[in-house]
């Protein structure tokens, strides 16, 4: 589904990611373990098109996404591609349904077909309950549940999370490391996670190590 070649990534004259090659399987869950400092999140960005190599390509179902610019890029990352970081950032005005409905909104799908979605979504990840709720009326634990909902609500091809678990407690962090499990099972869902986790990393189907900008 995903293949990066010969991916780098320069800032002045420092260089963070030096040559990475990266594919990955539909339905796979990889995870990219590593130091501070390695150059883990640059990649992420870099394959999820949040930052521009220096040089290399990046293909998402056989799209060449270093050609696209602009808004064609940026519509192709929200239909195809969703994003859940250390924290939620959840808009704070907007109730957890409001808040999963915003991509779904944005790239132009029916507003009762988002919302139908929206409120499916919610519901398989145990927050029935909470979708009228704002985020600062919801744990810690529920706020990523809502963000998880969020990167989920376009059916994107594949789910990119940066430390997902950083600010979540230990139960927490482990209900997460299980829901990603399940929405691989349950949707085929593909995921690329980078983790300082050490229990969320052997679960996924495989890890990447990265050292001084390089996978090893």
């Amino acid at each position: 589904m995903l293949v990066a070649r010969n991916l780098t990534k320069n800032y002045s004259n420092l260089q963070v990611v030096k040559g990475v090659d990266v594919t990955v399987k539909q339905g796979e869950i990889v995870t990219i373990v590593g130091s501070s400092g390695a150059g883990k999140s640059t990649l992420l960005h870099l394959l999820g098109t949040l930052d521009t190599p220096t040089s290399g390509e990046v293909w998402l179902q056989d799209v060449n996404l270093t050609t696209l610019k602009g808004n064609a890029l940026a519509d192709f990352r929200n239909r195809n591609i969703g994003f859940i970081f250390q924290f939620h950032h959840l808009l704070p005005e907007f109730t957890a349904l409001e808040n999963v409905c915003v991509p779904g909104y944005i790239a132009g799908a029916k507003k009762n077909q988002v919302k139908e979605r929206a409120q499916f979504l919610l519901e398989t990840l145990n927050l029935k309950d909470r979708m009228d709720h704002k985020p600062n009326e919801l744990s810690g634990g529920e706020q990523q549940r809502v963000a998880v909902a969020r990167a989920l609500i376009n059916t994107p091809a594949i789910v990119m999370a940066d430390e997902p678990t950083g600010n979540l407690d230990s139960k927490n962090a482990r209900e997460l490391h299980q829901l990603f499990l399940q929405l691989r099972d349950q949707f085929k869902q593909t995921f690329i996670i980078v983790t300082h986790n050490d229990e969320l990393a052997p679960l996924s189907d495989r890890q990447l190590t990265m050292k001084d900008g390089k996978i090893i």
